[in-house]
């Protein structure tokens, strides 16, 4: 199905126009009208059009000014200019505005009928397109990150060899400043490799620009291009907080110097390998030359309070239970007054019960209740761990209990997204701008928890509501057409009879009897 607006001021040159596309198109068409160029404007905001008919010289906006503004509204719009004017200036002033054709009146019916049948043709080419390039993204994820990898390869071990130029022609970079990043993860997760690489990849490539190498044994080396007066120290505890909220155990970060030179590429590698080894048990990003201070101070135990929130999201146990042996530790070192203790403590608490709260809503605990009384029996730092131990494994277990009970909520909330929206103009780029992700991340997880990638996922809960509509009489095919999300009928026609071999008309006459 095509939507086509036709605009002229004089009624009897719409109606003629109507009456011919009626005739030669049928049910292929969708009419609208309009005297004036504000009217169309309005009809085009309120109604998905794909072809305008467009006279000149109207009161008010004239047909050029209209055609501004409907290519702002939407410049896929395939515009035809009918007029009696024939000067060659409106019509190149036309064509400069993006329109498909100028024709003049008096104008052979045969004409106007062709011209809508190329119209017609370019539409489903642009619609076509639209699939192939979302196709074409996601093959060209995977080549990208094999060239990620190559480069990456080549710094560590072939930087005095390489020619970088093309590598960085490839991948945009201009700065000559940048960091070598390693990621340590522990051998424990090591047999669920891929689900922890893809987090990893989509943290990094979210908060910063940056080029990611494979999983190397249990390490991924990572090379973040940057300004010269590049902040590093905040960007990097960000990107740790969100991969231990992702990934379970501890995760190490170490970071090179700055350096401007690629063929020193392989001295900022052993940098940051160098600087992981300066990390603790539970993990933490470390600098180069030793930036990370052993005396515990206010900002320190923050950053372990967060850190043990994110590992309730991440369900790993194992950090949870030594994060509350360092947070009681950095607070007795950092304060001598309990009542000071107490307060951060209790801050500390809420956060942890908070964290449960965005997974379950409903959740409940008694010990939350009465955190004050509790805590002021307490003066020996072994009962404060204790305490902080019992009620982040008790979190801990709320957690687990949720979502390992329920599909991922992401795809949850994703699948939600796309049935409330199933008749709209939508694609992943817009879903996951919805859900705070990158369309990388969605594409990978609709993957892995479909078995089919986001098109082929929309396309046939699309088809499969149509097969249902179909099978009610009172309802005519372009409606149902335009229900599920086709403003195109041929389009929807052509899908539906690829997924079920009949086309709608065909499978409604087996249905309906």
């Amino acid at each position: 199905m095509y939507s086509i607006l036709l605009t002229d001021d004089e009624k009897l040159e719409t109606e003629s126009l109507k009456i011919i596309l009626t005739k030669n198109f049928m049910e292929e068409v969708e009419i609208y009208t309009a005297n004036s160029g504000s009217k169309a404007l309005d009809v085009v905001r309120n109604q998905k059009i794909d072809i305008v008919f467009m006279d000149i010289q109207m009161p008010g906006l004239n047909g050029l000014e209209t055609i501004s503004l409907i290519k702002q509204i939407n410049p896929n719009i395939v515009v035809i200019i009918l007029s009696a004017y024939n000067q060659f200036q409106y019509a190149q002033q036309a064509l400069n505005l993006g329109a498909f054709k100028y024709l003049t009146k008096p104008v052979n019916r045969n004409l106007i009928v062709q011209t809508v049948r190329n119209a017609m043709s370019l539409i489903d080419s642009m619609h076509q397109n639209l699939t192939d390039n979302i196709e074409l993204h996601e093959k060209l994820s995977s080549v990208s990150t094999m060239v990620e990898s190559d480069f990456i390869y080549s710094c560590i071990f072939n930087n005095k060899t390489t020619d970088f130029s093309d590598y960085l022609s490839y991948f945009g970079i201009e700065t000559s400043y940048y960091y070598i990043c390693a990621v340590e993860l522990p051998n424990q997760v090591l047999n669920n490799r891929q689900k922890v690489y893809d987090e990893l990849r989509d943290v990094f490539s979210s908060k910063c620009k940056c080029i990611i190498g494979s999983l190397m044994e249990n390490k991924v080396v990572i090379f973040l291009h940057v300004s010269g007066d590049f902040e590093i120290k905040s960007l990097m505890d960000e990107i740790f907080l969100l991969l231990s909220t992702r990934i379970s155990s501890a995760i190490k970060i170490g970071v090179s110097n700055l350096f401007s030179d690629i063929s020193a590429s392989h001295s900022a590698y052993n940098n940051s390998i160098s600087a992981i080894n300066s990390c603790g048990s539970s993990g933490g990003v470390s600098y180069y030359r030793g930036q990370v201070s052993a005396v515990f101070d206010a900002e320190n135990a923050r950053k372990i309070s967060e850190l043990l929130v994110a590992k309730l999201y991440a369900e790993d146990i194992t950090s949870i239970k030594s994060l509350c042996v360092e947070y009681i530790g950095a607070l007795f070192a950092i304060y001598s007054d309990l009542d000071k203790i107490r307060n951060s403590l209790f801050e500390t608490l809420l956060n942890i019960k908070n964290a449960v709260l965005k997974v379950d809503a409903s959740y409940k605990n008694e010990a939350f209740e009465s955190i004050f009384p509790s805590l002021a029996r307490f003066s020996e730092q072994e009962a404060f761990e204790a305490y902080l131990s019992s009620r982040a494994e008790e979190c801990f277990l709320a957690i687990s209990e949720v979502k390992n009970s329920s599909e991922n909520p992401v795809i949850k909330k994703a699948c939600k997204f796309i049935e409330e929206h199933l008749s709209e103009d939508f694609g992943l780029e817009l879903l996951a701008q919805e859900l705070g992700l990158s369309p990388y991340h969605l594409s990978r997880l609709f993957k892995e928890e479909k078995g089919e990638n986001f098109i082929n996922y929309v396309t046939s809960l699309r088809l499969e509501k149509a097969k249902k509509l179909l099978e009610n009489p009172s309802l005519i095919i372009k409606e149902i057409s335009t229900g599920v999300g086709y403003n195109d009928q041929n389009y929807f026609t052509k899908l539906f009879k690829q997924k079920f071999g009949l086309t709608p008309t065909e499978y409604r006459e087996t249905v309906v009897k």
